[in-house]
Formats: C-alpha cells, sequence, structure tokens
C-alpha cells in the first residue's frame, strides 16, 4: 500500500471523501504540521498548535494513481479559501498536501499549476504543499465519524465527482 496525505477543511469529510474512493484501502484522521507532540482535538481547535486536520490515505497504486488522488482532493473542498473550509476557520482547517517522496511533490505542484491556469477556480489556488512531517491520529471518536453518527453529516466536503480509473 502507498501512503498519501491530504488537509482540506474538517477531516470528517475528506475522510468521507476518499472512503468512497476504489482503490483505497483505508482512511485514518488526524494531525500534521504543528510544533505540539500528540496533540488532542481541542488543543489543535486552539489554533494554537500550528496542526491543520488531515487525512491519511492508503491506497493500492495498482488500482489508483497518486494523481488521481489529487483530482479527488481538488474535487472534495475548495482550494482557493484560505484557513477555512464552508463555516470551519482557523490554521487546522488550511487546504494542504503533505508529500512522501519526490514524485508526489512533483505530481502534486503541476496539477496545482495546472488547476490554477485551467480558470476551473475565479480564484488562486492556496494550497500549501509540503514534505512530510509526523503524522498523529486523531482520537478514536474521530474515526470513521459519519458511520459512527450518520445525523451529523452537515460537513462542508462535496461527494466526489465520478472518476475514470
Amino acid at each position: 500500500m502507498a501512503l498519501a496525505y491530504f488537509g482540506g477543511g474538517c477531516f470528517w469529510g475528506l475522510e468521507a471523501c476518499f472512503r468512497a474512493v476504489p482503490g483505497v484501502h483505508d482512511v485514518t484522521v488526524g494531525y500534521m504540521g504543528g510544533c505540539v507532540p500528540n496533540p488532542t482535538y481541542s488543543e489543535v481547535c486552539s489554533d494554537c498548535t500550528g496542526h491543520a486536520e488531515v487525512v491519511r490515505v492508503e491506497f493500492d497504486d495498482t488500482v489508483i494513481s497518486y494523481g488521481q488522488l489529487l483530482d479527488v482532493f481538488w474535487d472534495c473542498h475548495d482550494p482557493t479559501t484560505f484557513n477555512c473550509q464552508g463555516t470551519d476557520f482557523g490554521t487546522q482547517y488550511r487546504s494542504v498536501i503533505f508529500y512522501c517522496n519526490d514524485e508526489q511533490e512533483r505530481l502534486a505542484r503541476k496539477k496545482k499549476q495546472s488547476l490554477d491556469n485551467s480558470g476551473k477556480y475565479f480564484k488562486e489556488i492556496v494550497t500549501h504543499i509540503l514534505p512530510f512531517c509526523e503524522f498523529y491520529a486523531a482520537e478514536e471518536y474521530h474515526q470513521r465519524y459519519f458511520e459512527k453518527n450518520p445525523e451529523k453529516q452537515a460537513c462542508h466536503f462535496r461527494p466526489p465527482k465520478e472518476h475514470s480509473l
């Protein structure tokens, strides 16, 4: 299995988005990009740790490519809003890709530039593209949140479009 890390607002929405994609084996919600080891949800929500809410996507790269996951990522949130998605505000909700290797970085930067040039969005994409750093899994009650709480599916996320795999 290969790994990819994405942040785009509330991690519950991104988790649901990626779980629906063929070739994705597992999705874990958590925190990356901050300065506090083993942060808690309340610490991250204080906007003082520097962490982003992210998902770790385990995928079979013989079924779905990293490039296709990038397409899903950009379709599941608004990458032009700075530190917010919908009604969620703060640095923990920033749009970010944490790449695991040079090829992931190259593909992410190329796709971001291509989207910016395409005119798909009315504003410039503000997604940060950063090297992998420590990933901390979120508390258990956040994992598979919408499966555990189906009545709460009011998150900002947009279901993924059909992607030809």
